[in-house]
């Protein structure tokens, strides 16, 4: 059965400084018409960053969830740039390091059930210390060094929730196996 919903007409409802929302109304495999609301995103990447066996996680406070996540470095790629770029330029925004070495260790769609964003990971080995530390104007953040054992029970008493930050932790120990 072909599973495609074919798009009969498509509308921007919201034009935000991060995202932009569009209703879809489509035509289903069945035949019959319903509504999609679609969340574009420019994309992002996030960095597995390790030195001493230790994973650097930064800790902020999130809006939507009105309290403090424990994540790795991640940020939304800009218009034009290269995301291997833009996880250099977040890496050291957030926590003061920079890298010449970076690998590709997955990537992965965060929500696709309502949104296409594709966030790229990234690992790094090599952490220079910067004596910038930059965040954004309107970012704010502890950091944390955790060994893999202990990212991995942070995980299982659910102190580290976010998704991008579980698949890198997911990916991390794969790495270490082989």
């Amino acid at each position: 059965m072909d599973l495609t919903e074919r798009t009969i007409e498509k509308k921007q409802i919201m034009d935000g400084k991060v995202i932009k929302v569009e209703k879809h109304i489509v035509t289903l495999p069945n035949g019959k018409e319903t509504v999609r609301e679609v969340v574009k995103h420019p994309g992002a990447v996030a960095i597995l960053a390790v030195k001493d066996k230790k994973i650097l996680f930064v800790e902020q406070f999130r809006k939507a969830m009105e309290r403090c996540l424990i994540e790795i470095p991640a940020g939304k790629v800009e218009s034009g740039e290269e995301r291997v770029n833009t996880a250099k330029r977040e890496l050291e925004e957030e926590t003061g390091y920079t890298t010449q070495q970076l690998s590709l260790l997955n990537e992965f769609y965060v929500s696709p059930g309502f949104c296409d964003e594709y966030i790229s990971l990234y690992y790094t080995d090599t952490l220079i210390a910067s004596s910038i530390l930059s965040p954004d104007e309107d970012e704010f953040v502890n950091h944390h060094w955790l060994t893999l054992d202990e990212a991995l029970q942070w995980i299982d008493e659910g102190r580290i929730e976010d998704a991008k930050t579980i698949i890198a932790i997911l990916n991390y120990q794969l790495k270490m196996r082989k």
